[in-house]
């Protein structure tokens, strides 16, 4: 089979693999179709301590799957699914107080061991959810990271009527701001230095869009402010824009290197909750039902690259093009 890996950080190829086998408890999935995500970028740059090298990246894996290892249950041959990549060990601390998400001991397809940038990809039968008929390839693909959204969504306090301010109108950011709507919000303000993806956040439903928060006069600040950015200078802005009682939730992922400066005294002061969002946690299937109760995400997904133009498809996601993409790795 075809897949990218990773041999070192700053250096990915398309070579050829061996066809992966169903161990016990195992199956193997046709990929139609996988994210290309911030994680991504990070897990390239290396600046992921968790990743490993030489390894195949893609964590918002999606397809079919083409066999079935010993002891698997429920799942057979030509199941459309999508995949949790979250494998918790289940026995440390956390893991056992139902915090499967900050496990002590980390694994995940596509950071520890080979994800879907590839052909064909061998997952726990645990890690699948079976998809309806009517989600696109594109939806699909769009599980893993709604259900990070989701979870998201379920750290913050949700009292109906807030006003929202979201840093980032990329795939993330627009995928809290169709989820916090959802979940009542007033409104919804979105800030981005890119103006193609601030028209298309205004189009997607976002009730105000700005290249700096300043411009979008809410000189008391907003109840809940959501960094999707993970850029320094955007979550040190969106600290200051917090109202007095208000929610500041860390969503982006960093370099975890990086540190930001803040007020302490403003946070006292003030009254401010400050959260952070890990993942995934009991967030898969929620996901998915919410796009099979017609949540419309398909319109997130600006291109598609087949895989021998990975390089191309990164190339566009460093340099802010599109919205979503999602690479196809199965051949036709």
């Amino acid at each position: 089979m075809r897949a990218v890996v990773v041999t070192a950080p700053g250096s990915a190829v398309l070579t050829d693999l061996p066809d992966p086998q169903a161990g016990p408890g195992e199956v193997v999935v046709r990929v139609t179709s996988c994210g290309l995500c911030g994680t991504d970028m990070h897990i390239l740059a290396g600046e992921l301590p968790s990743a490993r090298y030489p390894g195949v990246p893609g964590h918002e894996l999606a397809g079919e799957i083409v066999a079935v290892g010993e002891g698997v249950t429920g799942l057979e041959a030509g199941t459309r699914v999508a995949v949790d990549p979250n494998m918790p060990c289940g026995t440390c601390d956390y893991c056992r107080i139902g915090r499967g998400n900050l496990c002590d001991d980390y694994s995940a397809i596509g950071v520890t061991q080979d994800g879907g940038f590839a052909e064909l990809v061998a997952v726990p039968a645990r890690c699948c959810y079976v998809l309806p008929d009517s989600l696109s390839p594109a939806a699909a693909a769009l599980v893993e990271p709604l259900s990070c959204a989701v979870h998201g969504l379920n750290r913050l306090p949700r009292r109906p009527g807030s006003h929202y301010l979201i840093y980032g109108a990329g795939t993330m950011g627009l995928m809290m701001a169709a989820v916090v709507r959802q979940a009542g919000a007033a409104s919804v303000s979105m800030v981005d230095p890119n103006e193609d993806r601030l028209a298309f956040a205004a189009s997607f439903g976002a009730d105000a869009v700005a290249p700096r928060a300043e411009e979008l006069g809410r000189p008391r600040g907003f109840e809940v402010v959501i960094d999707a950015t993970g850029v320094i200078a955007a979550i040190e802005d969106g600290l200051g824009r917090v109202r007095k009682g208000g929610t500041f939730l860390q969503f982006g992922v960093t370099d975890a290197a990086a540190t930001a400066t803040f007020s302490p005294f403003r946070v006292y002061n003030r009254e401010i909750d400050i959260i952070g969002s890990m993942a995934v946690h009991n967030s898969f299937q929620p996901a998915i039902d919410l796009l099979s109760s017609g949540l419309d995400l398909d319109p997130l997904v600006s291109d598609v690259f087949p895989l021998d133009a990975f390089d191309d498809a990164v190339a566009a996601f460093r340099a802010g093009k599109g919205r979503k993409i999602q690479i196809a790795p199965a051949r036709s």
